[in-house]
């Protein structure tokens, strides 16, 4: 055989769409995907994020709807963020755990619409609640300092998650990256006779930049930074450490975010990791594709599948993503 046959052999497999699609090592399946949806209080109609072109805070019944919209294109799962009425917040952030709070009531008004047909997820996170947007109780250190204080943060944190489980919540989702966050939630679900409840780490989640939109979308009273809680990006052995603490104290998944900036974290924490491994593309990840795509510099829809493509192809089980509606109608072709 020369060598110019052997060199062909490649491109071969490349010829035909078909052909690509039967040799296809990774493949984008719409039950892949999780949606994160953004639930107003005090709001009479959905209301576009400026930062998040095409995303919304959405009233209960415009969530609802959009739940639909995501069960029909096959998409399984919602995650759902609060954004409560800036009067209402406080300094620990009360009204996550409230049973008439913007999040309880809108898990439960999901629960009640889908039951089992769409999994309800909910951040468990103090950051849109809190007026000083911090995620997690704050104090003084020996020295003075002002820091988010670790043990009180997680009382807050146990009686959010069990509010959310009585909301019907099938997950319920720990962002705040609180030492000992989900061995306190799950020690707390089930004494509470929620074992059936799953949990979702947030177990490497870092002090992005790509947070700004989110920001924005939740109304963040955050001035200053999350640095001493959430990870340093020039750190990756540590995500290891997270991922597997959080594994020990009986997480259902784990989660690296961002995802794109990621990937090199998000394929070791899926080769270590026995449990099912997501990924989250940010709200700074979608923002700027879709920037990109509106200025006419990018194709949107092969980027967005690309970049989807790609977190799949590193490790992820399941992908958080704003195109998940999107994404999913493409799939189906």
């Amino acid at each position: 055989m020369s060598s110019y046959e052997i060199t062909r052999r490649p491109r071969r497999l490349r010829q035909h769409p078909a052909m690509r699609e039967l040799v296809a090592e990774t493949r984008l399946h719409p039950s892949d995907l999780i949606l994160p949806l953004f639930v107003a209080d005090g709001i009479d109609a959905a209301r576009e994020i400026a930062s998040m072109p095409g995303q919304y805070q959405h009233t209960i019944d415009s969530l609802k709807a959009i739940g639909h919209d995501a069960l029909e294109a096959g998409v399984r799962c919602v995650d759902l963020f609060g954004v409560p009425r800036p009067e209402d917040k406080d300094a620990t952030g009360s009204q996550a755990w409230a049973e008439e709070g913007i999040l309880n009531r809108a898990v439960r008004a999901m629960r009640e619409e889908f039951g089992n047909d769409l999994l309800i997820m909910a951040d468990t996170c103090l950051d849109e609640f809190t007026d000083h947007g911090h995620c997690g109780v704050v104090g003084t250190d020996h020295f003075g300092n002002e820091v988010v204080l670790n043990d009180e943060t997680l009382d807050c944190y146990t009686s959010m998650a069990v509010a959310q489980a009585e909301a019907g919540a099938h997950i319920v989702s720990p962002s705040g990256m609180m030492d000992g966050q989900i061995a306190a939630i799950r020690a707390a679900l089930d004494a509470a006779g929620w074992q059936d409840v799953a949990i979702m780490a947030y177990s490497a989640k870092y002090a992005s930049a790509f947070f700004g939109p989110f920001r924005d979308a939740v109304g963040s009273s955050l001035t200053g930074d999350r640095r001493t809680y959430q990870q340093d990006p020039a750190n990756a052995r540590e995500s290891l450490l997270e991922a597997q603490l959080d594994i020990e104290e009986g997480a259902d998944f784990v989660m690296v975010k961002p995802a794109l900036p990621y990937l090199d974290v998000l394929s070791q924490v899926a080769e270590l990791s026995p449990v099912p491994v997501a990924a989250y593309q940010v709200s700074g990840e979608y923002a700027m594709l879709k920037a990109a795509a509106n200025n006419g510099w990018l194709d949107l829809d092969a980027v967005m599948m690309e970049s989807l493509l790609s977190i799949k192809r590193a490790g992820a089980d399941q992908i958080f993503t704003y195109f998940a509606i999107d994404a999913a109608r493409a799939l189906h072709g």
